[in-house]
């Protein structure tokens, strides 16, 4: 693949690789950082990258397997000199449909926030595949080989993930 190839699939997908970088990560600053890093690791890997074999689906494990070893590294470091924790800023959300009222808006903005907040709390192995399928849009095929796992195992990740949203979202609504 020829970097104006490469230049085209940014175009095509960058969005969607931010979108999921911003869910993997939680805020901004990390965001672009892993962003960045993934476009920087394609360009390195251009030679095998596929632009008839799903490039996004290739672009988000990439994205994944950097996130995992900034969260190894970040770990590993802890454990060497821990570091004291740091509020989260709140993030907000963009309002409803425009046609909507304004409570309809405030609760779909709650409503969003509260599954946000329940999918942040997942571990890593539930989370991935959740915001692989739903931010990334990608197949549970795709997931199953951009994580290297079998199929069977996304779709039980999967399965497990909705099911813990649903019962912390339950017990907010009862």
């Amino acid at each position: 693949m020829t970097i104006e190839e490469l230049i085209e699939l940014v175009k095509l997908h960058g969005k969607s690789i931010y979108g999921f970088c911003f869910n993997l990560t939680g805020n901004k600053e990390d965001t672009d950082d892993l962003y960045q890093e993934t476009f920087l690791k394609a360009v390195e890997h251009r030679h095998k990258l596929d632009a008839s074999r799903n490039p996004k689906a290739f672009l988000i494990a990439i994205a994944v397997r950097l996130h995992q070893n900034h969260r190894r590294k970040l770990a590993w470091r802890r454990r060497i000199a821990p570091t004291g924790k740091l509020d989260e800023t709140s993030i907000q959300f963009l309002a409803a449909a425009s046609e909507a009222t304004p409570e309809d808006a405030l609760l779909s903005l709650e409503l969003r926030a509260m599954i946000r907040d329940a999918a942040r709390q997942l571990n890593a192995k539930l989370k991935l595949p959740l915001y692989m399928h739903y931010t990334a849009d990608m197949s549970v095929e795709e997931i199953a080989a951009a994580l290297r796992i079998p199929q069977g195992t996304v779709k039980s990740r999967l399965h497990k993930a909705r099911k813990t949203i649903r019962q912390v979202l339950e017990v907010d609504f009862p």
